[in-house]
């Protein structure tokens, strides 16, 4: 399986290498780079034959089987749809579109090619999520609450690794996107109910530092997630899972219980890496020719419900 990752000198560009690296019979065999990236150094210190600017470059080469997009949210719905017409199977980080609507022409795109198209909705692959979504498939955990809290200090315009950004990042259609997915996914459909608040507006980045999510879903549970670019403090997402048999926190690929005991997930997967997980269901996917977890159309759903929560900012 031949892989091109575009926007792999960022943050996450370099963990899905990371995770490729791992996976038997993967080459990435181009990558491509953003604005102020060295791109060609990066791919020379990584063994990597060819790099370039310019997706179609990638795109056009008959050694390139599949894309990972890791790039800037603006881009991500027409640079997955070019892939899809290029004749390429593609992996993109959530989120798959900033709108709705561009979403269903991603879904579209997806359904006239009947190639793989797979948003890295990693939180349906990390580990300790897994186990608890095992839990409730097999009737041992029926979820009453999630609580979330999902927190960076993010004044000014840098990535996970403290770099400056060439986009703006949001609140609601990536970081939120995590947590709608999750539920929607832990309690086996579309919610019921959702809405959401905002607080002021950044007067130089132009988004909301600070926002609050409620959902309900069909069966019963309810979801709290408080979101924040203002937390001065340790940044990233915690999930506090209240069920009716165990109180469970889950940190990433990390699981306690309600009282802060490790929780054991050496036998949930072939890895205790979530991108690992979901880059190996990607290339799975393709090889058996059937639709991956988190499939852009199992996405729509999702993006249907921020549509939802955006609207009721008012």
């Amino acid at each position: 399986m031949r892989i091109c990752v575009a926007g792999a000198a960022g943050a996450f560009g370099g963990k899905h290498l990371d995770a490729l690296a791992r996976i038997e019979g993967v080459e990435v065999t181009s990558v491509v780079g953003g604005g102020p990236d060295d791109i060609d150094a990066f791919a020379k210190k990584r063994g990597i034959d060819h790099a370039t600017k310019d997706l179609n470059e990638s795109l056009a080469r008959d050694d390139v089987d599949a894309v990972i997009l890791a790039t800037p949210t603006q881009l991500h719905a027409d640079q997955t749809i070019a892939c899809l017409e290029a004749g390429k199977h593609v992996l993109c980080e959530i989120p798959i579109a900033d709108s709705l609507a561009d979403t269903k022409r991603v879904v579209a795109a997806q359904k006239k090619s009947g190639l793989v198209a797979m948003v890295d909705h990693v939180r349906r692959f990390n580990p300790s999520h897994q186990w608890v979504h095992n839990k409730i498939t097999a009737g041992e955990l029926t979820l009453q609450q999630m609580d979330v809290q999902t927190y960076f200090f993010r004044r000014s315009n840098l990535n996970a690794k403290g770099e400056p950004r060439t986009w703006t990042d949001h609140l609601l259609w990536h970081h939120a996107c995590h947590t709608v997915d999750l539920f929607q996914y832990q309690t086996g459909g579309a919610v019921e109910k959702a809405f959401g608040l905002q607080g002021p507006m950044h007067a130089e980045l132009g988004i909301a530092m600070d926002m609050s999510i409620g959902m309900k879903a069909a069966g019963g549970a309810i979801c709290t997630l408080s979101l924040s670019f203002n937390n001065d403090g340790p940044f990233g997402t915690t999930f506090r899972y209240i069920c009716d048999n165990g109180t469970y926190i889950a940190s990433y690929d990390d699981l306690y219980d309600g009282y802060n005991n490790p929780i054991d997930l050496s036998d949930v997967a072939v890895s205790n890496d979530g991108i690992e997980l979901a880059d190996r269901e990607f290339v799975t996917a393709i090889r058996e020719g059937r639709e991956p977890n988190s499939s852009v159309a199992q996405a729509l759903s999702t993006m249907e419900t921020l549509d939802r929560i955006e609207r009721s900012f008012g």
